[in-house]
């Protein structure tokens, strides 16, 4: 296995934030993909660039101004948006229609609404989770993926971080105590369950409680040291509640996936360029997943970042990731 792990040097040195300076959308619109969701979608940088969409992590977060500064906007034509229920898409932290396969659909008829032909994928976490999922259905239209901190939502890696009894809890028992609280000790064998159940009752005030509790605890631990602005986001009321609620949709029917669907499935992508990039400590989604993808699509790079955990905020992350939008270019010209 031909595996780069960066260094420190270059961003110790400076200090200087590896991403592109701050980049102003060209314009944004709503699209409505049903008769209840309506996309926010937004386009940066050269309209007659590279095309690249960006894949938000969650599932439930959304896109934030500087995921714009991945990528040289003179040279990508750069789209994001709110997956369904997120962010700033319409209605929000709904459930109803919305699964992996939904988001597959609708996706495609975003790109043949931009009359984009094909475009380049750039997801992280849950984003890459949705990369591999489109990118196995539709091939033809993906040029090349640069993929991060790798979720394959198989039923281990839902566990690993939500259940009791796999390991994670005793890395971080303090913030673990926390995630345990609103829900009764007889029902803590079966947390997401136990989570879903309250995160879509009636009892308004248990929702809330539990989506602060349910974001809190991955706010946390998505960085090696945890930082007020991941966690200002995470604990939004508004942000937390898509969170919460979204993922313990996805994840209390696995992702909508077949058992290991994304690795048995990955001879469709294996001719695909692109990067996998993932922190050494990733306590969110362990390295292993990174391997374990990069054993069955190795025409990608693979990058493990040392002292980095999950975040994309983690600033050689956003160095090797910026590193890997550049090569991209060089690969597809």
């Amino acid at each position: 296995m031909k595996v780069s792990v960066h260094g420190l040097n270059s961003l110790r040195s400076t200090g200087v934030s590896p991403l592109f300076p701050a980049i102003h959308e060209n314009h944004h619109f709503y699209l409505a993909v049903d008769d209840l969701h309506e996309l926010y979608v937004e386009e940066c940088g050269n309209p007659h660039g590279v095309p690249v969409v960006f894949l938000h992590g969650g599932p439930g977060a959304g896109c934030e101004p500087w995921h714009r500064q991945f990528f040289d906007p003179n040279r990508y034509r750069i789209i994001l948006f709110d997956q369904r229920g997120c962010g700033r898409s319409r209605p929000h932290a709904s459930l109803e229609r919305n699964t992996t396969w939904d988001f597959v659909s609708y996706w495609d008829g975003v790109r043949r609404h931009l009359h984009i032909d094909q475009w380049a994928l750039f997801g992280g976490s849950w984003g890459s989770t949705l990369a591999l999922a489109y990118a196995q259905q539709h091939p033809s239209r993906v040029t090349g993926m640069i993929l991060r901190g790798i979720f394959l939502c198989r039923q281990r890696d839902i566990d690993w971080f939500y259940e009791q009894g796999y390991g994670v809890e005793r890395i971080y028992p303090d913030y673990w105590q926390d995630y345990l609280a609103p829900i009764p000790e007889a029902e803590r064998g079966h947390m997401v369950a136990a989570y879903y159940k309250r995160l879509t009752g009636d009892n308004e005030i248990a929702r809330m409680q539990a989506a602060k509790a349910w974001a809190c605890w991955e706010g946390r631990t998505a960085n090696l040291q945890p930082k007020e602005s991941v966690m200002a986001h995470f604990t939004d009321p508004y942000t937390a509640m898509s969170v919460a609620r979204i993922e313990a949709h996805y994840f209390i029917n696995q992702g909508f996936l077949q058992p290991n669907q994304l690795l048995r499935e990955a001879q469709k992508i294996a001719h695909l360029p692109g990067s996998i990039i993932h922190g050494r400590y990733d306590m969110i989604c362990p390295l292993e997943q990174a391997i374990a993808l990069h054993e069955q699509w190795q025409n990608a790079d693979f990058h493990i970042i040392p002292a980095c955990g999950h975040a994309a905020s983690e600033p050689l992350i956003q160095q090797a990731l910026v590193e890997a939008t550049e090569s991209l270019l060089v690969k597809l010209a």
